[in-house]
């Protein structure tokens, strides 16, 4: 099986948040993860914010030894303007979700935006 380990999982993992077992069967498993470069974008956001520069270049490190980096192209970008417009989700929401959908990923997270959609793997409350 195919994962996209959402932000919101690795934020958990990294934070030892009351879901961050969870969080780690995915981070830690041995499924082949693939995360949006919108996820990127949040993770690195995150890091910068509570710690630094140097603190978020080795979270970085650790994204692409887990994950396959996928960007953002021309298909991932109509499928999520779709999505944005069917399901109300956020901009960077409907990219990482069409992002999971175009590699046949589920989608790990504990985002309650998600936690309703088919092919979610929802690891929160």
């Amino acid at each position: 099986m195919t994962v996209l380990i959402d932000s919101w999982t690795w934020i958990e993992y990294w934070r030892g948040g009351v879901h961050s077992e969870r969080a780690a069967e995915h981070i830690e498993g041995s499924e082949t993860a693939v995360l949006s470069a919108v996820n990127l974008v949040e993770i690195f956001f995150w890091v910068l914010r509570h710690y630094d520069e140097k603190k978020a270049a080795e979270k970085r490190d650790t994204l692409r030894r887990r994950c396959f980096l996928i960007p953002l192209d021309e298909t991932i970008a109509v499928d999520a303007a779709k999505t944005r417009r069917n399901l109300k989700l956020s901009l960077a929401d409907s990219i990482i979700l069409a992002t999971a959908r175009a590699q046949d990923a589920k989608l790990v997270t504990g985002d309650r935006d998600f936690k309703s959609l088919p092919d979610i793997l929802y690891i929160g409350d």
